[in-house]
């Protein structure tokens, strides 16, 4: 018997049609209810645990207390200095935000990654953008723009180069990477997923025994895309942190 392999188009994997309001700048299709539904995750976890004050915490509450704990002990205390800890808020739900989106690409009957499409990763990118550079000229003032290009102990004849390498880091490097780094990795993690579910689909009906291999790998793949959707969580969050310590305290 042939093998009936025949993977679907790329469109069919990352561009879904409009179902309401189509053509309008409201339309809503399968992304957009990905993004919907991740900020209501959000949203309720904190609003449903927030109104549980048990001193012994348990289910949404446990999850929320955890995840709170998380991202001050992960994130917050190794990387941000004194004061740090008035970003909790934000860093906390752009977490739990990432991770409900990416998490949907192994939720049944959903199982794609919001976060596939660059528009959320490009629009995540550029309101950090938009605070640690808020946060800078807030703090430095106009130094700002002097701690940022011109970084101490350089020489200064090596400003020449330094100058502008670090103008398209602030303007376009930090930004870019955070967008580019969640973006390719939650593609690259849709497109191994649908290799696999295709390569056993076609296998099994042409060979029960030979769509075990493949079956067997996708179950480890799915796990492994559940890692990667806290990872990339995980790594965008610090990497705020990150940029947002280096604009309020340059000196670190």
């Amino acid at each position: 018997m042939m093998l009936g392999l025949e993977f679907p188009p790329i469109s069919h994997l990352f561009e879904w049609p409009d179902f309401a309001f189509q053509g309008t700048p409201l339309a809503m299709n399968k992304t957009v209810l990905i993004y919907l539904a991740a900020m209501a995750l959000t949203v309720g976890l904190f609003l449903i645990a927030g109104a549980r004050k048990s001193l012994v915490p348990t289910g949404l509450q446990t999850i929320a207390e955890s995840g709170i704990d998380f991202v001050d002990s992960s994130v917050v205390k190794p990387t941000m200095s004194v004061g740090g800890e008035k970003f909790m808020p934000f860093l906390t739900s752009l977490f739990f935000f990432i991770f409900f989106i990416n998490i949907f690409e192994v939720i049944p009957f959903v199982q794609f990654p919001g976060n596939a499409r660059m528009a959320m990763p490009l629009l995540l990118a550029v309101v950090v953008w938009l605070i640690y550079n808020y946060q800078g000229f807030k703090n430095q003032g106009l130094g700002y723009i002097k701690s940022s290009l011109f970084p101490p102990g350089v020489p200064k004849l090596l400003y020449i180069l330094v100058t502008p390498i670090e103008l398209l880091q602030v303007l376009v490097i930090k930004p870019a990477s955070l967008a580019i780094r969640l973006w390719a990795n939650m593609v690259a993690g849709h497109l191994l997923l649908v290799t696999f579910a295709v390569l056993s689909a076609a296998l099994w009906e042409s060979t029960y025994v030979g769509a075990i291999a493949p079956f067997a790998v996708l179950i480890l793949m799915t796990g492994f895309e559940i890692l990667v959707s806290f990872l990339q969580a995980f790594i965008f969050t610090i990497l705020t942190a990150v940029y947002i310590d280096g604009a309020v305290h340059p000196e670190h």
